[in-house]
């Protein structure tokens, strides 16, 4: 019997899509039904919609099935979320480090569903400024924290392939609220994302 890896897509949004990438294909020159290239449209149809499933994900829900109240009220930081997303302006990948903490209000969420709504926003057409305040905007809404903070750390290809072609360039984006609106608690957090722990 012959591999075949389950996935499930909108056939009607695949269709669609593989149309659209067909004719793409043919307007830049190319033969989209030799060899190399006749499953390719139907390959970015899927891509596509799986590099954009954050649209069919709701972030509050995420956090809110791992609501626990607790009487904590110390700084939560996952750091290091890897992200992967798409610049909305060319279609382009860019990709990165998120760092997130919060200060509970009585309230605390699975420290994986942090990583999940990273993904929930990333997994859009998206630009990096309002992907920081998107994530942070979830926290706040969901937990009501008294503070929340998110830093992002990405390289573009829309930088590094085209345009300037700054291979090296990486975009740091903030959003902070709350008690990290107070330059103690936001330094203590910038210093914690820094550290190496041994």
């Amino acid at each position: 019997m012959a591999y075949s890896r389950q996935e499930f897509y909108d056939d009607e949004v695949t269709n669609g899509l593989i149309g659209h990438y067909q004719q793409t294909l043919a307007l830049l020159g190319e033969d989209p039904s030799r060899e190399g290239l006749a499953k390719t449209p139907e390959r970015m149809a899927k891509a596509m919609q799986f590099l954009t499933h954050g649209y069919q994900l709701d972030a509050k829900e995420i956090l809110e099935s791992a609501k626990f109240h607790e009487d904590v009220s110390e700084m939560i930081i996952v750091k290091d979320i890897e992200l992967y997303s798409m610049c909305e302006h060319h279609l382009l990948p860019f990709f990165g480090k998120a760092h997130i903490a919060y200060i509970p209000n009585g309230y605390i969420t699975g420290l994986s569903k942090l990583a999940r709504v990273v993904d929930v926003y990333s997994r859009r057409l998206q630009v990096q400024e309002r992907l920081t305040h998107q994530i942070l905007m979830a926290i706040r809404e969901s937990l009501q924290p008294l503070g929340v903070a998110v830093v992002i750390e990405a390289s573009h290809l829309c930088m590094m392939m085209r345009g300037v072609q700054k291979q090296n360039s990486v975009t740091t984006t903030s959003a902070f609220f709350g008690e990290f609106e107070k330059n103690e608690t936001r330094s203590e957090f910038m210093k914690l994302i820094s550290a190496k722990l041994s």
